[in-house]
């Protein structure tokens, strides 16, 4: 298992829960970023660090026990929310305040011995949870 410097989000898919693993450096705005896709429907899986796993080729997420449901908001300090244990990881986002790409190449991330699709993405712009959604969407079925 690997920790990691990631902010973890999921939703349903059709396998159970589709994790996508926000990437960044502290402050760049990934704890945001979850807060508005709470706010779309998503659910908390881990906030600022995740514990990384393989397992059947797949790779999973999940908080480490000092810091499930709890989420930092800049402003306001730590929150609670309703934590998933884990979920099955579909894609990662890399957050920078560089403006991506309009037509990248395919980039993959490689952690723990598998791959994911990896988007790129300015996560204080207001499309940015719509962005990871639709990513989400064409990456979810695994056939990536």
């Amino acid at each position: 298992m690997a920790a990691v410097h990631a902010t973890v989000a999921a939703r349903p898919a059709a396998f159970g829960w589709g994790g996508v693993a926000l990437i960044g450096k502290p402050g760049c705005g990934k704890s945001d970023l979850l807060l508005r896709m709470l706010d779309a429907g998503w659910r908390l899986v881990a906030d600022d660090y995740a514990e990384i796993f393989r397992s059947a080729g797949r790779l999973y997420a999940q908080a480490p026990a000092a810091i499930v449901g709890r989420m930092e908001v800049r402003g306001l300090g730590l929150v609670s929310r309703s934590p998933l244990p884990q979920a099955r990881l579909v894609l990662a986002v890399t957050c920078d305040q560089g403006s991506p790409e309009r037509l990248p190449e395919p980039e993959r991330l490689s952690l723990s011995g598998a791959s994911l699709p990896l988007i790129r993405l300015s996560p204080l712009e207001a499309s940015a949870p719509a962005r990871v959604a639709a990513a989400f969407d064409r990456f979810r079925s695994g056939k990536d």
